[in-house]
This record gives structure tokens, sequence and C-alpha cells, in this order.
């Protein structure tokens, strides 16, 4: 046990500088060339209420540079981050950037996982981040938790996306993206969509869609734009 402990205690401490450094070059040396529809992030910060980001979990790199950039100007941040030792890692280097981790997994703490993001948005007028298609996939499909939160909180969804003029594919299971050093990004963001009061979730199927079809949709905007 006290070995086990010992291993995670020097994992923690190699791991939280190594990650941290690597998203500091590639934030460093990559260059946002435009932002589309940054109009919407600015109207929904101009009302000072919670709103709940989606983007796709392999689009996580620059779609969360974006979002942390935006605490400037008065966004409380937060991400969902898996309750496990690995989750560990990402939650101490998000409370560095001054965002918020609300510990819990969609998959393995379901039912608990939307209540805590539910009391974060109520409760506490956090904007906590949602990769739709997280965390196991299949890549690319809206999954309808982000629908029924905002359902619930009358929170609207912010669909985002970003593309590079190079990049590295991992061999993971959403072909996680890591841009290239030095290569130009565009972020794209899309218009907010609210998931009506009163309708069941069979009548929420065409928001979903919707949204899917907006996040791939920037994909190519932002790939356009470069």
């Amino acid at each position: 046990m006290a070995q086990a402990k010992w291993k995670r205690k020097l994992t923690l401490f190699i791991a939280i500088p190594l990650v941290k450094l690597i998203l500091f070059l590639v934030w460093r040396s990559c260059r946002i060339k435009v932002v589309l529809g940054e109009e919407y992030t600015d109207a929904l910060l101009n009302t000072n209420k919670p709103f709940i980001p989606c983007y796709w979990h392999q689009r996580h790199i620059f779609c969360a540079r974006y979002l942390l950039g935006k605490m400037r100007q008065g966004l409380k941040l937060g991400f969902l981050i898996s309750p496990s030792s690995d989750g560990e890692i990402a939650a101490r280097i998000i409370k560095t950037w001054g965002a918020i981790p609300i510990r819990g997994s969609t998959t393995r703490t379901g039912a608990r996982a939307m209540r805590d993001l539910y009391e974060t948005i109520n409760k506490h007028g956090i904007s906590p981040v949602t990769t739709s298609d997280g965390p196991t996939g299949p890549t690319q499909v809206f999954k309808p938790g982000a629908v029924m939160l905002s359902q619930l909180t009358q929170a609207p969804m912010l669909p985002l996306a970003y593309a590079a003029t190079g990049v590295w594919e991992l061999n993971s299971w959403d072909r996680f993206l890591i841009p290239k050093p030095f290569s130009k990004v565009v972020v794209a963001i899309g218009k907010p969509r609210l998931a009506p009061k009163g309708v069941s979730l069979t009548e929420l199927e065409p928001l979903r869609l919707e949204m899917e079809q907006a996040l791939n949709q920037l994909i190519k905007d932002a790939e356009q734009a470069l």
C-alpha cells in the first residue's frame, strides 16, 4: 500500500509539469489566425449567466485554450474530470489554470455526474465543458447528456470546433488531434442552442442531431478559413 502511494505521488510529480509543458509549447508556438463566431461567446458572457460549451473530444486542445482565455472576461469555467487516479493529473492542472474540476464520469457515475453538473450550473454559475462524444465514443456522435442538462438548467449549449494547418492524429478511440508546433489555428463557434422545457427525450432528438451536425459543420468552416 505504501509503495503504491509512493508510485502515485511520483507519477503526479512527473506527469503534471510534463503535460503542462507540452500544452504550453503547443499553445505558444501555434497562432490562432481567426475566431469565427466569437460574437456568440461574447453575447453569452454579457448575460452573466452560465452556458454549456460543447465540442468533440478530439478537439480538446484549442477549444479548451480558447475558453480558458475567456476567463479574463468573467467566464467561470469547469471541466468534468474522471474520478479515477488518472483524472487527478487533469484535475490538478485545471486548478492551476483557475478553472474548476468537476469529478465524475458520465459512464461510471452517470446520474451523480448529471446531478453535480446541474448544481455546478444552477448553484455556482459555472459553465461546464462537455466533450459531447466522450468519454468513450463513438466518435463524433453527440450524446444526449448535454441536451438533457440544457433542458434541466435552461443553460444554452455553445458548439465549438477548431482546425489547424498541421496536426498529429493519435491512435485512440477519438483520433485525438495535437497541432504541430507553429501551425495556424482557426477556432469556430456556432450559435447557442437551448433545449426547451417540458418535452420528452424523444422530442429532444432533433436538437441532439442539430448539435451533432453543427459541430461537424464548424470543423469544415474552420478548415476552410485556414
